[in-house]
């Protein structure tokens, strides 16, 4: 496959040189360009038109957002929001995503050959889960991403008898690229006496607080970042926080979550396939899983574990996705009971749970 062409868009010439170095480590990925404000790139587009646009927020003549709403009204092309994890930036970037941004990473810094490592991996296939983007127009074939670890790396797998049923419901959802705004759409669908759920979104570190707070503001439910321990309750989300695996646990007839460091599983930390797993093992039957819009296969197999558990699987359909990876793996893996539009799938959700 031919490379995939980047853009860089930021004010700081060392953050251009360090994501400049970051990208163009993986083989697939060229840099085309970079840029110190917005006006510079308007004159790289007109030379050459990106695969993929990486965008810093503040910067000087014209913010990123500004930025975003130009390209999106006049010429869309793939954009991924480059931010600090400052609690001003996190805002603002979650706006972009709303403006159409495709997905956030974080400013690369220094730190250990491992995190260096991490973020070179987050980095570099977020640039390319962007480049398959729907934008108005469908989207090539996506390819299948392996991942490095398995959920074994962080929870065993389930037994062969699965749990019990209760009266109690649980909902655990995984989302990628996209899910931001698929996630909103769903939990704002939900009503006030919804089942507990419980929520993988691959997102940087603290991002994930601004993100719940916001949808929290919009939703009649109640959306929290998770905290260790946290019960699963009606009527409430939790989200994983960025960077920590998420999983769901049981205790007598009360559902918890454990929020627990480890390596990337499935390429991603926190990872769809470690919190599907958890609930295959301590959820069974009661369990009802939603898998979103995203690229490569993180939550294909987990979804596998549930269903063989009793779960009921639901996967968001292609027409709905802003990218159809990871529905796709899990449909060809059968793990899923039925294939939806976004639109109808809290409802369905309620209904199952009725």
């Amino acid at each position: 496959m031919a490379n995939l062409r980047v853009l860089i868009v930021d004010d700081s010439a060392s953050v251009r040189q360090v994501l400049k170095e970051v990208l163009e480590s993986d083989p697939r990925i060229e840099v085309m360009g970079a840029a110190s404000d917005p006006y510079a790139a308007v004159e790289h587009i007109k030379r050459e038109v990106p695969d993929v646009i990486t965008l810093d927020i503040e910067m000087p003549r014209m913010d990123g957002l500004t930025f975003l709403a130009t390209i999106m009204a006049q010429h869309p092309i793939p954009v991924v929001i480059c931010s600090s994890l400052a609690g001003k930036g996190s805002e603002t970037a979650l706006a972009a995503l709303e403006k159409g941004a495709v997905d956030i990473i974080a400013k690369p810094k220094l730190g250990t050959r491992e995190f260096l490592e991490e973020s070179r991996v987050r980095i570099c296939d977020v640039v390319k889960s962007a480049a398959y983007a729907r934008l108005g127009k469908r989207a090539p074939s996506v390819p299948r991403v392996s991942p490095k670890l398995t959920a074994d790396a962080i929870i065993p797998k389930p037994t062969s008898g699965a749990m019990i049923q209760t009266t109690e419901k649980v909902v655990v959802i995984g989302a990628s690229t996209g899910g931001t705004e698929a996630l909103r759409e769903f939990l704002e669908a939900m009503p006030l006496d919804a089942p507990g759920i419980v929520i993988v979104q691959h997102m940087p570190e603290l991002f994930t607080a601004h993100f719940a707070r916001r949808l929290d503001s919009l939703c009649r439910i109640t959306v929290k970042e998770a905290a260790d321990g946290d019960s699963v309750i009606r009527g409430q989300a939790l989200i994983a926080p960025g960077n920590r695996h998420l999983l769901l646990k049981r205790s007598g007839a009360r559902y918890f979550v454990e929020v627990k460091d480890g390596p990337l599983v499935s390429r991603h930390r926190p990872s769809v396939d470690v919190l599907f797993r958890s609930a295959a093992r301590y959820g069974g039957r009661n369990v009802i899983g939603v898998i979103m819009t995203g690229m490569g296969d993180d939550g294909a197999k987990g979804m596998l574990e549930m269903k063989e558990a009793g779960a009921f699987n639901i996967a968001q359909d292609e027409a709905s996705c802003v990218v159809f990876g990871m529905p796709a793996e899990a449909i060809k893996l059968r793990s899923v009971d039925r294939i939806m539009p976004l639109a109808g799938i809290a409802s369905e959700v309620v209904r199952h749970c009725s």
